[in-house]
């Protein structure tokens, strides 16, 4: 932000006035709104608040800005000026970053911007606080009026507030937050709390060990690497998209879903079917899980969780699944024997390469091979380089789909333009007309 100002200063031509015009101040006698239309021109609030110099009555305009950004600033104590500013023009937006901060220092302006805010709250701290020195929180203040919160704190601490409602929030993300003692989340993204709340993103926590979310308005959750959570309940009525990653890394995992609306559902990590129950998904649509390996030392438990998850739905319209493939197979073991079948399969995406030596390059009677698949619609393929086995794989594909409805296919970034035309002409050539 700084260096784009900076740079349009420097393009910004030398205007100078002489005879009767020189010296007039013609700008101060423009209405306030126009002014402050000319203000929002500048990149943040303090490159407006330098504009205090110009005359008297730019004293005042700089804090009348319906917006509010910070960027990295110095000069933090604009934040709460123009906060504090009485009788100040509802805010539709603040959106500031910084470093090194304290939480008095943030706890110093969230009040003040709750009672103005009418909007969007964007705050980020580009500084991860340390373990020790953690003892007190940034308490949130219930903002009744605005839209979206979003809190990105570099694991300094939180605290929630114990009453009030959030009436027109419609979406709430945190990321790197620290709970100090009983976190009080639930209540708060609660129906009672957060009657509108339609998306909830919490990613990095710590602290965060119990989290029971009950909600008539939420349609997506997006739930990642809540460290130390121990138990999960979920009873979204309206959910149609719930995403939870890797959050129950040293516990077993202690779930309770109920979403009789979800239509996506990814889970990645651990999966115990004792201690997870998934209550009525009959709309699920599309599943999708972690990378099963396909070559290991023994049986992994990453395959025996993604194999239970998968046994628990009799039909997957859409599986989002990935292999792994090791760099090294060596006297690995095949581990894909228990996998006889899989519903539709939709998308498959390979972690890695199969490097040389690989048994892949010793079977080659797949290019001949008649397989059955008539259910698969779409395909992906990415990162298309061009090899004839490739083009070979994509020829088969269309004999082997009979009801393919749709293919995209992303070239790697090392070929060039001209090779991609001419690939792009080749494999047109494959598809059936109601497929091109």
């Amino acid at each position: 932000m700084e260096q784009i100002g900076g740079e349009l200063a420097a393009k910004r031509p030398n205007l100078s006035f002489s005879g009767a015009d020189a010296g007039e101040d013609r700008l101060s006698a423009l209405p306030d709104d126009i002014l402050v239309l000319i203000l929002l021109r500048l990149d943040t609030i303090s490159e407006a608040a330098r504009t205090c110099v110009l005359s008297l009555p730019w004293r005042r305009i700089w804090t009348l800005l319906p917006e509010i950004t910070f960027c990295i600033d110095p000069d933090y104590h604009h934040i709460r000026e123009v906060l504090s500013v009485s009788e100040a023009p509802v805010l539709h937006s603040i959106f500031v970053v910084t470093k090194c901060d304290t939480p008095d220092f943030v706890a110093a302006w969230l009040p003040l911007a709750a009672r103005r805010l009418s909007g969007y709250l964007v705050y980020e701290n580009l500084v991860e606080g340390h373990e020790e020195e953690v003892d007190r929180a940034i308490p949130l203040p219930c903002f009744g009026n605005a839209t979206e919160i979003d809190l990105e704190l570099g694991f300094l601490a939180l605290s929630l507030p114990s009453s009030g409602v959030f009436t027109g929030l419609t979406e709430l993300c945190l990321k790197s937050v620290r709970f100090l003692g009983p976190c009080d989340l639930d209540d708060v993204v609660s129906s009672p709390r957060c009657p509108g709340l339609r998306r909830l993103r919490v990613r990095k926590t710590r602290g965060l060990h119990v989290l029971a979310i009950q909600s008539k308005s939420l349609l997506k959750i997006d739930l990642g690497y809540l460290n130390g959570l121990q138990k999960l309940s979920i009873d979204a009525s309206a959910l149609k998209k719930l995403t939870l990653l890797f959050s129950f890394r040293h516990h077993q995992p202690v779930a309770d879903i109920s979403a009789p609306q979800l239509v996506f559902f990814r889970w990645r990590g651990a999966y115990d079917p004792s201690s997870v129950q998934l209550g009525n998904l009959g709309q699920l649509q599309r599943l999708s899980t972690y990378f099963i390996r396909v070559y290991g030392q023994q049986v992994s438990i990453y395959n025996r969780a993604i194999l239970q998850l998968l046994h628990r739905f009799q039909v997957i319209h859409n599986l989002n699944i990935m292999l792994g493939y090791p760099q090294d197979i060596g006297e690995l073991q095949y581990l894909m024997e228990d996998i006889t079948r899989l519903p539709r399969v939709t998308f498959l995406e390979l972690a890695h390469e199969c490097p040389s030596g690989c048994p892949c390059d010793e079977q080659t009677n797949w290019k001949i091979d008649v397989l059955l698949l008539n259910r698969l619609e779409e395909v992906e393929v990415t990162n298309l380089k061009g090899a004839e086995y490739e083009v070979t794989f994509v020829k088969q594909l269309f004999s082997w789909a009979t009801v393919l409805r749709k293919m995209r296919i992303t070239f790697a970034n090392l070929v060039s333009e001209s090779m991609a035309s001419e690939l792009r002409e080749r494999l047109l050539t494959f598809s059936r007309p109601e497929d091109a």
